[in-house]
């Protein structure tokens, strides 16, 4: 596919990989190429059209990762890593990768925090924490926030502590083995934060194929109305929250968003609101218990 030869310059990987990605269909094959390039050379994106010979054992790795991105494995899986608000996640087949949408959710989530004030300590709970990125993003911006990080699989908690570990964030990210919320204390939480799985069961064959192959059904699947999950946290959030404690959700957006908003006002919460995501779809919800 690409000449595995110490005359190869970056720039002529980089246009052989960008035709093959091109030919497989890939969206933007170009910058595929040069993170494909960048992340195995360890230099940034800039850096790769200084007109330098790739030297033949990188070329060799490049290909194989050229190839695997054609066969529609998603680029951060390739990289191992993806950045979320400013911090970088580590990746493994347990864990979904971070979207730009989800950062929008953190935003609001601490907009939606009381102000801080000396002495005063804050509880945040990610339900389905996955990759930690929402934990620890919380936790980054907010020094005065704690955050109780939770995930039914053993893989995406063994990910995510190692992204926590990274970042320095072991004292105040605490990870934990858990169904939602049972290890949660009543009263405990002055937000609940999740981007849970959501997706109508019958829906996730026709994904892309960067999803549908390769992100674990677990955090896709949300039941035959993708709101089994989402119901469950909603019943069972209110109790473990302080008063006007928050609740934070990310929908499938559309449709969706208004029903989790009637399942809030049903179940008592307060002053729910919507809120748009970057496309401008109503995709997040929020009340206060």
């Amino acid at each position: 596919m690409l000449a595995a030869a110490t005359v190869l310059t970056r720039r002529d990987a980089l246009a052989a990989a960008t035709e093959v990605l091109a030919a497989a269909g890939i969206d933007s094959p170009r910058a595929d190429a040069e993170w494909l390039l960048a992340g195995i050379l360890g230099v940034g994106r800039s850096a790769l059209y200084l007109d330098t010979g790739l030297p033949s054992a990188l070329a060799a790795r490049y290909d194989s990762a050229v190839r695997r991105r054609a066969l529609r494995t998603p680029l951060q899986r390739i990289l191992g890593w993806e950045e979320f608000h400013g911090l970088r996640f580590r990746l493994t087949d347990a864990v979904l990768v971070p979207r730009p949408e989800t950062e929008v959710l953190v935003d609001w989530a601490l907009a939606l925090l009381p102000p801080p004030r000396p002495g005063r300590r804050l509880t945040a709970v990610d339900v389905g924490t996955g990759s930690g990125c929402i934990a620890c993003a919380l936790a980054w911006r907010r020094a005065d926030v704690d955050v109780i990080a939770l995930d039914v699989s053993l893989e995406a908690v063994a990910a995510a502590k190692a992204s926590v570990t990274s970042l320095g964030l072991d004292g105040r990210v605490h990870m934990v083995v858990d169904d939602l919320l049972t290890a949660v204390q009543p009263g405990r939480a002055d937000l609940i934060v999740s981007n849970p799985p959501y997706l109508p069961t019958g829906s996730l064959g026709s994904l892309a194929p960067e999803v549908r192959d390769h992100e674990p059904r677990l955090a896709l699947d949300g039941g035959p109305d993708g709101l089994h999950v989402i119901r469950r946290l909603v019943s069972e959030a209110g109790r473990r929250l302080t008063p006007g404690g928050v609740l934070a959700l990310e929908t499938a957006g559309g449709a969706q968003a208004p029903a989790v908003a009637d399942l809030m006002n049903e179940a008592g919460f307060l002053h729910v609101l919507v809120h748009n995501d970057l496309a401008g779809i109503e995709r997040f919800v929020a009340g206060r218990g």
